[in-house]
């Protein structure tokens, strides 16, 4: 058998952190074409307040 230590896991966060803004960019393009600006404007500050909401808690 490999007797070879197991060594560190790739960290994935910057990936997943740009994953995350391509999702969420193409999700509020389709948001603004299918119901309109002011639907994608109402998304983007739910997504805002969540995230600060998620912020104020982590301290």
């Amino acid at each position: 058998m490999d007797e070879r230590g197991i060594g560190r896991a790739p960290d994935y966060t910057i990936p997943a952190l740009v994953m995350l803004g391509v999702n969420l960019t193409w999700i509020l393009i389709l948001v603004w074409a299918l119901w309109g600006f002011g639907a994608a404007l109402l998304l983007a500050a739910l997504v805002h307040h969540g995230i600060t909401r998620l912020a104020v808690r982590m301290r």
